[in-house]
């Protein structure tokens, strides 16, 4: 957790600057198919399409660009399954800053191999048996590095906010946004855009029914946490909401729902036959709930949070399904 205070939307606008002409604008998209399913009109935030293949580009850019000439010198950590990972390893190839991130062992291994070639180093621990945040500390202590962590962090939260930022720009209001949770940088982010410009929105969180903390954290009124889950979701295998995406959650969330890794196959199959887009399992969970939710005439927003998925297990999964 950083000691740094909870970002407000200020903080998103100061980030949107920050990532101009290093993030893409990336598109917002529509489906006939959904809304003639649903009554309602879709709208989806296509961060499959950003830097590194998801939104974690604009947090990781924005934290490490409030580094100081110290901190760029030293170098940063960070530790995450994947997108995270990637997101820390190509801003700092961009910013110059030397990278060390702890990956889990079973994380896809194109996610791995990505975060290399963007020049990080990867220390690979056992996600079921070691404390990630434990190792980050240690790894960041004995290095003097600077820990990013991937989702509590006030400069994380802000860049990730600037996704729905752009969404609500170019849409205009919306009855509801749907977007996925895990450790919940994308959602805090996305509710201080979506409570500022467009506040009669309904803000919901999506999990993965077997990482459901978020949810249970939400009805419980304090952090719940959990054992890791066991989801194709790799990227809410979290065990547990932040200090400072909880405290932003409590206040502007309207309610998290949870859907099943089958729902996120069918969600994955859809946008790849009908929208020819490749999305990861985690990046499915708005879409999945949203179109089960949905309301006739309702305007809705969907963060597609990411893309980064093996082709191969891209395959299986669409088989097994």
């Amino acid at each position: 957790m950083s000691n740094l205070q909870t970002p407000t939307y200020e903080d998103v606008k100061a980030a949107a600057e920050r990532l101009a002409g290093h993030a893409h604008r990336t598109p917002v998209m529509r489906s006939r198919t959904v809304d003639d399913a649903t009554g309602a009109q879709f709208f989806f935030k296509c961060e499959n399409f950003q830097r590194m293949g998801a939104f974690k580009f604009r947090g990781a850019f924005n934290a490490l660009s409030c580094f100081n000439a110290e901190q760029r010198r030293a170098g940063v950590a960070a530790f995450s399954s994947g997108n995270h990972a990637q997101g820390i390893a190509l801003a700092a190839q961009i910013l110059g800053v030397p990278a060390t991130i702890l990956m889990p062992t079973d994380a896809p291994a194109m996610k791995v191999a990505a975060t290399r070639g963007y020049g990080a180093e990867v220390v690979l621990f056992d996600r079921y048996k070691e404390d990630r945040d434990a190792l980050g500390k240690k790894l960041a202590d004995e290095r003097g590095l600077t820990l990013i962590p991937p989702y509590d962090h006030p400069h994380v939260i802000a860049g990730q906010g600037t996704a729905a930022h752009e969404l609500l720009e170019e849409t205009g209001p919306l009855d509801a946004l749907y977007v996925c949770l895990g450790g919940g940088g994308l959602l805090s982010g996305s509710a201080l855009s979506a409570r500022s410009l467009s506040p009669a929105c309904k803000i919901y969180g999506v999990e993965p029914e077997a990482g459901n903390d978020g949810q249970q954290s939400l009805r419980a009124g304090h952090i719940v946490h959990i054992d890791t889950p066991r989801t194709i979701a790799d990227g809410a295998q979290t065990q547990h909401l932040g200090q400072h995406t909880f405290e932003i959650i409590r206040r502007d969330v309207d309610d998290i729902h949870t859907v099943s890794d089958a729902e996120l196959v069918d969600a994955m199959r859809f946008f790849a036959e009908r929208m020819k887009m490749l999305v990861e399992p985690t990046g499915c969970l708005g879409f999945a709930a949203a179109r089960r939710l949905a309301q006739p005439g309702q305007r809705i927003g969907v963060i597609v949070s990411g893309g980064n998925v093996d082709l191969k297990r891209f395959a299986q999964l669409l088989d097994a399904g």
